[in-house]
């Protein structure tokens, strides 16, 4: 191996680096031919590249059952760079790091690959081997079962490290979780198991836990006297897509709900962790999914509205219904879109909903959380401002525009006393003068320091599972042949608008 950072390393900036370096790491990807490794991974490894974040020290091993030799999977490392890195040149990161390139093609399923990965592994040497697995969730348990009985996941005379990074869907539904966990843990710790999930990467989502417990002036009022609800929406614009034959299995709920916005709404509603580490962040992440109230109320699922979109226009273009999306069964009743009002058994949120959506052609691409204050208790304004006053507003933008947004009541310039709100905004692209590191290129270097803080643990993802699997359950058994249905360029069904106007509420129009 050789200096893949983009320079050489400096005896006195290495003494004074703050940044944690890994140790010398090869990373090897399950399914480098695949979209994953070409869209995401290649790139952000790329990025970590420039930007000197990579070990000293790195390799690559890619793993698919294409037939591809070395040279080209590094033609396909620097297609990937101009497609989605916007990297049209062989600079001199991307040509060093190609060479420590290299591929083995083979059945994920034959004891041959993993000795031949072995052997390569052998005579690389590095101190740690991380495994990447951006595979199809049904090869998980064979990939996990093949590297344990190649004795792959223990370095060899205990020296180093071995971890595994698995990507969602972990399972889908409890019993399934539960039993690729078995499977994990068979052979591997936990502590060498990261369930990845590109959300927790996003720097907004992050800076959740630096907002709440860093800032004296936020803790005091997040909790039920002051706030009186959370709303949290991950909306696409775009349809299924080219993955009609993942979807039509798994909808909206298991896609988005049980994985993303559970993790999501844990960092809001968590409490305090004694100390900033991963093990203490997790538990108190655990907390709220433990306690939430369940979704079924006398079996039916009136706090869990499901639709799905019809014909419509998007971003000004003709967008078919998913019925008639290629790989999508004429009379299909998978969820493209799902609300739920969840509710929480705790000291510091009882009787506070969080409303949760998401959906596939909504009429914008964003993903935000908003926390809606209470109204002051008395309105000394009312008889000389004929404006009402509009509740406080806290916003956090995930994505596409990262950053957050405050919402607070002021006085309009001139001689009457008129009120009206103003927002003061926050963003990440314009404060600090640097590029927002995508989620991938944060994952990616934790797991090779050894970091799991924004990774998932085993029991959140039971808990998470434990949650929704009896929702997925009562769908399945009601039998029905139709469901709601939205518009496509809407924001979701007359069903999910009447469940939070019930309580005099409405959905933020974003």
């Amino acid at each position: 191996m050789t200096d893949v950072s983009g320079g050489g390393s400096n005896p006195l900036l290495d003494g004074l680096r703050i940044e944690p370096t890994p140790e010398s790491t090869t990373l090897v990807i399950f399914g480098a031919s695949g979209d994953l490794t070409r869209r995401k991974l290649l790139p952000a490894l790329y990025q970590l590249s420039r930007a000197q974040r990579l070990p000293a020290r790195f390799a690559v091993i890619g793993i698919a059952r294409t037939e591809m030799q070395d040279d080209a999977f590094r033609e396909e490392f620097y297609k990937s760079l101009s497609e989605f890195a916007e990297v049209e040149e062989r600079t001199e990161v991307a040509t060093a790091l190609a060479r420590e390139l290299s591929y083995l093609a083979g059945e994920m399923d034959d004891p041959a690959l993993y000795a031949r990965l072995s052997e390569k592994l052998h005579a690389i040497g590095s101190d740690g081997v991380l495994f990447y697995l951006a595979i199809p969730p049904g090869v998980y348990a064979t990939v996990a079962e093949q590297l344990g009985r190649a004795g792959l996941v223990k370095p060899p005379d205990g020296r180093g490290w071995r971890r595994v990074i698995v990507e969602k869907p972990f399972g889908t539904d409890l019993g399934s979780a539960r039993a690729l966990n078995e499977t994990l843990h068979r052979h591997l710790d936990e502590s060498q198991i990261f369930r990845i999930d590109h959300y927790l990467g996003k720097e907004t989502v992050q800076n959740l836990l630096v907002f709440r417990f860093a800032n004296g002036m936020f803790e005091p009022v997040w909790n039920r006297r002051y706030i009186d609800h959370v709303q949290i929406t991950a909306a696409e614009t775009v349809g299924v897509e080219r993955r009609a034959a993942y979807y039509e299995g798994a909808g909206a709920l298991r896609d988005m709900v049980q994985n993303h916005l559970m993790q999501v709404l844990s960092l809001v509603a968590m409490e305090p962790p004694i100390a900033f580490s991963a093990e203490n962040v997790r538990d108190r992440k655990l907390d709220p999914i433990l306690s939430i109230q369940p979704l079924l109320e006398d079996g039916r699922t009136s706090n869990v509205i499901r639709a799905q979109y019809t014909a419509g226009w998007v971003n000004g273009k003709e967008v078919p219904g998913y019925r008639q999306e290629d790989g999508v069964a004429p009379g299909s009743v998978t969820d493209t879109y799902v609300s739920l009002k969840v509710l929480l058994d705790s000291w510091r949120w009882a009787g506070v909903p969080f409303y949760v959506r998401t959906g596939k052609r909504l009429p914008k691409r964003t993903t935000e959380i908003a926390i809606q204050f209470r109204r002051p208790p008395l309105h000394i304004f009312k008889r000389v401002s004929p404006t009402a006053i509009a509740s406080n507003l806290l916003v956090v933008n995930v994505q596409p525009d990262e950053g957050i947004s405050v919402r607070f009541e002021a006085k309009l310039p001139g001689t009457r006393m008129q009120l009206a709100p103003v927002m003061m905004n926050f963003r990440y692209g314009s404060a600090f003068g640097r590029a927002v590191p995508e989620a991938y290129e944060t994952l990616l270097l934790d797991a090779m320091l050894g970091d799991p803080t924004l990774f998932a643990r085993h029991d959140f993802v039971e808990a998470s599972w434990a949650l929704i699997t009896p929702v997925l359950e009562a769908w399945q058994a009601s039998g029905e042949k139709a469901i709601p249905t939205y518009e496509a360029g809407e924001w979701g069904p007359r069903e999910a608008d009447a469940m939070i106007a019930a309580e005099g509420r409405r959905w933020r129009t974003l």
